[in-house]
């Protein structure tokens, strides 16, 4: 990723009453510390946490660059780098909190909070990712996920069938300097084209066509790994999705990805949703 040490005239900096006012007037606010700090030291109420180290998916996770975002840590070290990222992605009113948390004199609360932006089935399973190569991530939606893999080096192919976010996304990619490519795609047609095959990763979140799931095991190389992960029948019970197309029965995902070598899996309730996940190899 290669960020422009000129975006930084486009941040402004804010501390004290000034920092408190700017939060009483709902700005959304992303802390980029870890989630120990987070909770451990406090943060402002509201914020958004988002460790430094997958700031690439800030983009993504913030949505309308118009949207006006104020960035903190403990020291404003890492925040340097996060604001200088939004500014240069296009985003168009980027604060940073002079002084960080540690000199912060507003509210402050203590709850901990699962991270914002990338599922956590991609953190779980990191090992297994392949540091080059080709990724195809599929039903990206605002690019999450392809934005987070192409800043590790990764030439990333972005699919889905919503045009406008395919625009933002390969717009903010190339700001960025990422190797993204994105394309309009129908994944629900019997003849879907994921481009050319070969890929050393394919990804999958949160979405679920099953006539898909054979063309996404072809579209792999050999020893290319399937990082799939969504819904299962009892999320209808608590919550969204509820139609059954969209939902898995328990041990139906290891049944969908056969011939694949299945190297991680995981079903059940994990942060207020229920999930079935698996990671498997060509």
């Amino acid at each position: 990723m290669q960020l422009d040490p000129s975006y930084d005239r486009k941040v402004r900096q804010v501390a004290g009453a000034d920092a408190v006012a700017l939060v009483e007037t709902g700005i959304r606010v992303l802390d980029v510390r870890t989630p120990g700090e987070f909770s451990g030291l406090g943060h402002i109420p509201g914020a958004t946490l988002l460790p430094v180290q997958l700031i690439a998916s800030a983009p993504a996770v913030l949505g309308d660059v118009d949207t006006p975002v104020l960035v903190t840590c403990e020291h404003a070290v890492r925040s340097k780098v996060a604001t200088r990222l939004l500014a240069q992605a296009g985003f168009t009113q980027v604060y940073e909190l002079a002084h960080g948390m540690a000199l912060w004199d507003g509210p402050r609360t203590h709850e901990s909070q699962a991270m914002t932006g990338p599922s956590p089935w991609l953190f779980e399973c990191g090992d297994l990712i392949p540091r080059s190569g080709r990724a195809l991530d599929v039903a990206c939606g605002r690019g999450r996920h392809a934005l987070l893999l192409a800043s590790t080096g990764l030439a990333v192919t972005a699919i889905d069938r919503d045009a406008d976010a395919l625009a933002r996304l390969q717009d903010q990619a190339d700001r960025l300097g990422l190797a993204v490519q994105t394309r309009v795609t129908d994944l629900e047609t019997s003849d879907v084209d994921l481009g050319e095959p070969g890929y050393d990763l394919v990804l999958v979140t949160r979405y679920l066509h099953r006539p898909l799931l054979p063309h996404l095991l072809l579209s792999l190389a050999p020893g290319g790994v399937l990082l799939y992960e969504t819904f299962l029948t009892r999320q209808a019970e608590t919550g969204h999705p509820k139609n059954p197309a969209f939902l898995l029965a328990p041990g139906e995902l290891l049944d969908l990805v056969r011939p694949l070598e299945v190297l991680r899996q995981f079903e059940g309730e994990f942060d207020g949703h229920w999930i079935a996940a698996v990671a498997a190899r060509r």
